[in-house]
């Protein structure tokens, strides 16, 4: 189904009016989409939406209010790690611009690599590592795949997030992301070298959903929900039951910050 005749069976559904924020949510922080005062629609509806098979995410997409702002949110995505297809993701976020949307927040769980940021705190991204050097563009004919990502991030809307968690007395700090494609967990040997290279955190996701976004020209922000020292750094076992697990320890801040973020754009 084309991207046109998707956006037209979302309309039928919620209403043509437009979306002005997408938000993607990451493993264990699917409760935020019942939030919103809206409709939510099954990606089983919407041809071209991933299945988004990983325990821990709601493959629904829900449109509604949130903070009055209308969102369009992604209760689950897909992994490079799933199919093999970096740019899983390509249809849902064409179906976001289409939609309206000018701006992305992205969240996922992460392993930290840093002492100062532990299990249960938020890192914000101001940049990435693509460890995996995977690519969702390849395959892209047209010259719009060459896409500058000096500021993959947007500094006004860190500096928004930045402010929104002030408020709320909550301490984000900024950081540096690497994605490991994934699906086994990194080893210490991986862990070292990203750590030189110079990541804070690591995690399976994100990327790919970032240098699609810039390549449709949405503004881009991320926020890591810490799970788990990375691989090497602590006597923890490391699992997905274990990210699950821990991933409810972040999600009430993220919610907080998101909700006053969306304050201060109404």
């Amino acid at each position: 189904m084309t991207v046109e005749n998707l956006v037209k069976t979302i309309h039928a559904k919620v209403g043509d009016a437009p979306v002005r924020l997408g938000l993607v949510l990451g493993s264990g922080l699917g409760h935020l989409a019942e939030a919103v005062q809206g409709t939510a629609i099954p990606y089983d509806d919407l041809p071209g939406f991933p299945h988004a098979g990983v325990s821990g995410h709601n493959p629904k997409l829900v449109i509604g209010d949130l903070e009055g702002i209308r969102v369009a949110v992604f209760g689950g995505r897909a992994h490079y790690y799933e199919g093999g297809r970096g740019d899983a993701m390509r249809r849902p976020l064409e179906v976001l611009k289409a939609l309206g949307a000018e701006r992305l927040i992205l969240t996922n769980a992460a392993g930290s690599m840093r002492p100062d940021i532990p299990p249960g705190e938020l890192m914000l991204l101001e940049d990435h590592i693509n460890f995996s050097g995977l690519n969702p563009l390849i395959g892209e004919p047209t010259d719009a795949r060459f896409v500058p990502m000096t500021e993959a991030y947007d500094r006004g809307m860190i500096a928004d997030l930045e402010r929104a968690a002030g408020f709320e007395a909550i301490t984000l700090e900024r950081g540096v992301y690497a994605w490991y494609s994934g699906p086994s967990f990194e080893t210490p040997a991986e862990i070292r070298a990203i750590k030189m290279l110079g990541g804070d955190a690591v995690g399976m996701s994100t990327v790919p959903e970032v240098i699609l976004a810039r390549f449709l020209g949405l503004k881009v922000a991320a926020i890591s929900n810490i799970t788990n020292m990375a691989a090497g750094m602590s006597d923890e076992s490391i699992s997905h039951e274990h990210t699950k697990a821990m991933a409810p320890m972040g999600s009430e801040k993220l919610e907080r910050i998101l909700r006053r973020y969306l304050q201060g754009l109404s």
